[in-house]
């Protein structure tokens, strides 16, 4: 569950940063093809972008879960984490990046139109365009460690009350059905 919510968090920051504008196709332009919308991820080098930004995010989570099982489980070992850590990468490393693309392209579709695309794709590939692009995984992974710790805060917080509710209904007394009072005989 956190590698998906991880990825989606990959695919909205990139595509929310590189498009900074309201996600709605003018009214009566042509819709975006297939085509175009390739075109625009290879100009802005989205592959590359996307597995920069994944990489930087998994140091960023492999921070955050050697940080939480040195908490939670102090007697793990220094290889166990380390292991945790390979696993990490290779699930990384193992992202299907072109078919998640793929699964981009509809997307596109319904927010931006042909113009919309033409207009970015034009964009970036400008120097200015190439330079936010080449700088983005670096916004990225410095935006990550700035917020680091009010993430790591809150996730602490969350397991702390998620912790806290699981000991609450452990120490609930468990019910007993309640039994009828004895009948009275006549």
């Amino acid at each position: 569950m956190k590698r998906h919510s991880a990825v989606l968090a990959i695919l909205l920051l990139v595509t929310s940063a590189a498009f900074g504008q309201q996600a709605t196709p003018a009214t009566g332009d042509t819709p975006a093809s297939k085509e175009d919308i390739q075109k625009l991820f290879e100009v802005m080098q989205i592959h590359q972008q996307m597995r920069q930004v994944m990489d930087a995010m998994m140091k960023q989570q492999t921070a955050m879960i050697d940080e939480t099982l040195k908490k939670r489980y102090p007697q793990t070992s220094a290889e166990k984490i380390a292991r945790a850590n390979r696993m990490i990468a290779e699930t990384v490393k193992d992202m299907p990046m072109d078919a998640m693309l793929e699964d981009m392209i509809p997307i596109y579709q319904r927010h931006f139109s042909k113009g919309d695309i033409d207009v970015m794709s034009t964009f970036y590939a400008t120097p200015t365009g190439q330079k936010m692009m080449r700088e983005m995984p670096a916004l990225t992974s410095e935006s990550m460690q700035a917020s680091y710790a009010r993430m790591q805060k809150q996730i602490d917080t969350i397991q702390q009350k998620a912790e806290q509710i699981v000991k609450e209904d452990q120490e609930k007394p468990k019910s007993t059905p309640a039994t009828p009072p004895p009948q009275q005989k006549n």
